[in-house]
């Protein structure tokens, strides 16, 4: 005899379970058994996904560029040092599955960058600074 425990349901039984030989036709009887309580394990908490840290770099500028919306940063196309003239593209943001272009408002030279790829921001926060 082999003792199993099998779940039906979200009822957990305990089983006896007997071989017989070669002889098909030979019927066992089955007894009903109480079900046995079913022993909960604790769930593992889903751990929070890490979100990537907004990264300063350089020193902060007179002027910002500000998120116009919430979204993730694609790419960052300008770096420290870089000089912008207004209309350029900065870095890609994207939101509402779309890419949106972040454009430099005024000429200048990029201070510090203050976030990252892949960095979630919300409206108003600071993308980049520049003088």
């Amino acid at each position: 005899m082999k003792k199993y425990r099998i779940t039906v349901n979200g009822q957990t039984y305990e089983v006896e379970v007997e071989e017989v030989g070669g002889n098909i036709s030979q019927s066992v009887p089955v007894q009903e058994q109480t079900p046995v309580a079913k022993i909960e394990q604790p769930k593992p908490q889903p751990q929070p996904k890490p979100e990537a840290k907004p990264k300063a770099s350089g020193t902060t500028g007179k002027n910002k560029v500000t998120a116009p919306m919430p979204g993730t940063i694609l790419s960052i196309k300008k770096k420290v040092g870089d000089k912008i003239q207004k209309g350029d593209v900065i870095m890609i943001l994207e939101a509402m599955k779309m890419e949106n272009e972040i454009i430099a408002p005024e000429d200048g030279t990029i201070t510090s960058i203050d976030t990252s790829e892949g960095a979630s921001v919300n409206t108003g926060d600071v993308l980049a600074t520049f003088e």
